[in-house]
């Protein structure tokens, strides 16, 4: 170990029982990969994000951060990881996003998409430590690289690993500490997933808005037929049908009536 690397793991130890223990979780790995931003986010089910590190909002839209915290993280790759047991470790996210999530309007939205709304205007790649934290959740330590650079290579991404055990100790230790005194309990209007479950509930059957949920998740039909257990034919039927009841033609409309939901729904 280099005395650099000494002296930032130190200074981690000694940020631990400070709010800005994120800052030299960054420092420390800045020594290794270069990111633009960065964010610890603790991903509970039905209820809101959590921020315990922000190297991240003061560079993006207020509006699209509200929105993202509003409800638009319920099609984040990294909130259904941390919500469906993925192995703790350090992911790309186009490893853990569905198959079509990339060509869905989520990941291209400035409206609701943080990263989108920055100044350089794009995410190149997305990279994350999953941690798993005392209470069954999950927390996303996330390292992101804007337009201008490339993305993160493989050299770059085993070196990142060398020091997981730290990054999660790190992260586990400030949890302990901040959870029950800056984390209240969420309340009923903290039902993120029972809101995203009521879309279109008036006009949709409980399989059709299954359906809707993968869909806006970025799965494509191959991927919604070997996730419920039917033929990718019949999702092409379901999808037919939910695009009739709903009266629009494509996944850009089907998006918009999910971002007035959730403004019908005043989660932002």
């Amino acid at each position: 170990m280099q005395p650099e690397q000494s002296r930032q793991i130190a200074a981690l130890i000694d940020g631990l029982s400070t709010p800005d223990f994120g800052g030299a979780l960054d420092a420390m790995l800045r020594h290794v990969a270069v990111f633009d931003l960065s964010g610890v986010f603790v991903f509970p089910y039905d209820a809101r994000p959590l921020l315990l590190h922000d190297g991240y909002t003061r560079h993006v839209a207020p509006k699209a951060w509200a929105a993202y915290l509003g409800g638009a993280y319920l099609l984040d790759p990294f909130y259904v990881a941390c919500n469906n047991h993925h192995p703790a470790g350090l992911w790309r996210m186009r490893d853990l996003a569905p198959d079509d999530f990339f060509d869905t309007q989520f990941s291209t939205s400035r409206e609701v998409h943080p990263c989108v709304s920055t100044e350089e205007g794009s995410l190149v790649e997305e990279i994350g430590f999953l941690v798993p934290l005392e209470g069954g959740v999950t927390a996303t330590y996330s390292l992101m690289r804007v337009k201008g650079h490339l993305g993160f290579s493989d050299a770059e991404l085993e070196n990142l690993r060398a020091y997981e055990p730290i990054v999660q100790a790190a992260i586990r230790s400030s949890w302990k500490r901040e959870a029950n005194r800056a984390f209240p309990q969420a309340g009923r209007d903290d039902l993120m997933e029972e809101a995203f479950g009521r879309l279109c509930a008036d006009r949709l059957t409980l399989q059709q808005r299954n359906i809707v949920r993968l869909i806006l998740r970025g799965h494509s039909n191959a991927s919604i037929g070997e996730s419920i257990g039917i033929s990718e034919g019949t999702v092409r039927i379901h999808r037919k049908n939910i695009y009739k009841r709903l009266a629009i033609s494509s996944q850009a409309e089907l998006f918009s009536i999910f971002i007035d939901h959730l403004n019908q729904q005043k989660l932002y």
